[in-house]
């Protein structure tokens, strides 16, 4: 059984035969579900730059051993800025890394620290224990998402943003599903701050029958 925890905004918890965390935005996070010192990983991914997607990556990576994996440059700027911690850079592609099959895949968004740009946005499709699971990152919607369940399919669940603003909002995300074809979906980086506001009722009823969809509060699990 692989357990997927909505830790809130874009952040979540993967656990299986491995425990993976992604985007671990905790710190300042009004939604946050668990404090970083309460988190153990063994992998930590990292979608882009910002710093609600890095969030407590490096102090969760110093404190468990866990390796972060992330856009090359960004893992060039992580441990180049931070001692004590090892990093993985990829560059979309596919990849093994402990026993877990990743795909790093494009996304449509910015990444920088707030001043310099550092690398592209990504996304991942993670392939553990037998269940396939893809976190968009931040990104709008483009048609190449129907590759990606065409070469890594089926999708078992789609971590999907919804929020609008900076991201896919419902209309968007909910053509991401018929692109992606995932078994089941989950929406996130929604209603952390005003900008972001959306409902996620609205983007299940424009799925329908497309796929089923869990709306997940900040510490709830999906069971796959």
């Amino acid at each position: 059984m692989v357990q997927i925890r909505f830790l809130g905004h874009a952040a979540f918890e993967v656990a299986g035969s491995k425990r993976i965390l992604i985007d671990p935005f905790l710190t300042g996070n009004p939604q946050a579900a668990a404090k970083p010192e309460e988190l153990n990983a063994d992998l930590i991914l990292v979608t882009h730059a910002h710093g609600d997607h890095i969030g407590d990556a490096v102090e969760i990576a110093k404190r468990t051993g866990a390796k972060i994996v992330a856009m090359f440059d960004v893992a060039n700027y992580l441990v180049e800025n931070n001692d004590g911690i090892t990093t993985i850079g990829m560059n979309y592609g596919p990849t093994e890394i402990d026993g877990v099959g990743i795909v790093q895949v494009p996304a449509w968004h910015s990444s920088s620290d707030g001043k310099y740009s550092i690398g592209n946005a990504s996304g991942y499709i993670v392939k553990l224990d037998g269940k396939t699971i893809y976190h968009a990152g931040d990104t709008f919607v483009f048609s190449d998402m129907a590759l990606f369940s065409e070469l890594y399919g089926p999708i078992d669940v789609a971590l999907l943003p919804i929020g609008g603003h900076f991201t896919m909002g419902p209309r968007e995300a909910a053509k991401a599903v018929e692109l992606l074809k995932p078994g089941k979906v989950v929406p996130m980086h929604y209603n952390t701050w005003p900008p972001i506001s959306a409902d996620p009722e609205e983007f299940q009823g424009l799925v329908g029958d497309g796929a089923e969809v869990y709306i997940l509060k900040p510490g709830e699990v999906l069971e796959l």
